[in-house]
């Protein structure tokens, strides 16, 4: 650190707060694992991409157990997936992996019950799941200590047992997001406190009744947005809440092609949207596009994933709840 006539002068390699985490201790980065191509075979990629430069995900390392519909959620260090469906059926695995480094996902725990078309978020400390199938819709919220490897723990319930909805969080509020009940597409939103056990509570609504948007949900610490998904026919919809606020959905702009099954995730101010199923079962997508969740716009090519990939996961070392 010179100093030059009594003025200090500091110098560092990042100029722009955006390329560090909240933690300040590693680059931005977002990660897209499992999920299954456009053939149906199932994949146990895990890819990575540095938000604030666009470009193609590079290969990170491999998922203990494959799976898709999954949840998944982090802190500023360890990234966590719960629940999906894998070669064998529905599982209940927990894994985990640290992000700063390459390698593959190692085993976490269980969640209760073997559950697939899972929602999750988090907060710095602690991931939160709820609802899915077990072969029946369920209300079951659980918990973990993100830091800590164990089973799941219980929460509390949603208002009703709902599927294929998506999570996305402050530090301190979570929001449940669309799903599906009694087979039936809904737009409910409803929110927890995440440091605090307790039933979920009622948010306001979405534009419409939307399914197919487990990991479709992303938010910095004050904006959450909802990509795509199933509204009685594939959507392009993206729209936001301020999550402080309870409250219906506004829309935001548009995805490139309608699209559900795709994961978003942010860093920052930033968030990428990636791969996603199109208008039929072989119509997965290898996309990544991007938006600035601080305003309202349509996306912008961001690069591609390796493989054509639907029903995928994503998280990252930057989102809202950290």
């Amino acid at each position: 650190m010179p100093n030059y006539n009594g003025v200090w002068s500091i110098t560092t390699q990042y100029q722009n707060a955006d390329e560090w985490n909240s933690d300040n201790l590693s680059p931005v980065r977002g990660f897209f694992a499992g999920g299954e191509n456009a053939s149906g075979t199932l994949l146990n990629v895990i890819e990575f991409i540095t938000t604030t430069s666009t470009g193609n995900a590079n290969d990170f390392g491999d998922l203990v157990t494959s799976t898709r519909r999954s949840a998944a959620f982090s802190s500023s260090t360890k990234g966590v997936i719960a629940g999906g469906r894998g070669s064998s059926g529905v599982h209940n695995v927990i894994q985990s992996l640290t992000m700063a480094s390459t390698g593959d996902s190692t085993d976490f725990g269980d969640i209760a019950s073997n559950t697939e078309h899972v929602a999750g978020f988090s907060n710095s400390t602690r991931g939160v799941i709820g609802g899915g199938s077990t072969g029946s819709d369920i209300n079951v919220i659980q918990f973990v200590t993100i830091a800590s490897a164990g089973n799941a723990s219980d929460f509390g319930d949603l208002s009703a047992a709902r599927s294929t909805g998506g999570g996305l969080a402050s530090t301190t509020r979570g929001v449940f997001c669309g799903g599906r009940e009694s087979g039936n597409d809904v737009d409910t939103m409803e929110y927890v406190t995440i440091a605090s056990e307790g039933d979920a509570t009622d948010f306001g609504n979405l534009s419409s009744d939307r399914d197919y948007i487990m990991e479709g949900c992303t938010s910095n610490s004050t904006r959450g947005i909802i990509c795509g998904g199933d509204s009685g026919g594939l959507v392009n919809i993206i729209e936001y809440i301020t999550i402080a606020n309870t409250g219906n959905a506004t829309d935001f702009g548009d995805l490139s092609s309608v699209r559900m099954l795709a994961a978003a995730i942010t860093c920052g101010n930033r968030s990428v949207i990636g791969g996603g199923q199109g208008d039929n079962t072989s119509d997965a997508r290898n996309i990544l596009e991007f938006v600035d969740i601080t305003s309202t716009s349509n996306v912008t090519d961001f690069g591609d994933l390796s493989n054509t990939q639907t029903e995928l996961c994503g998280f990252s070392n930057g989102h809202g709840g950290l």
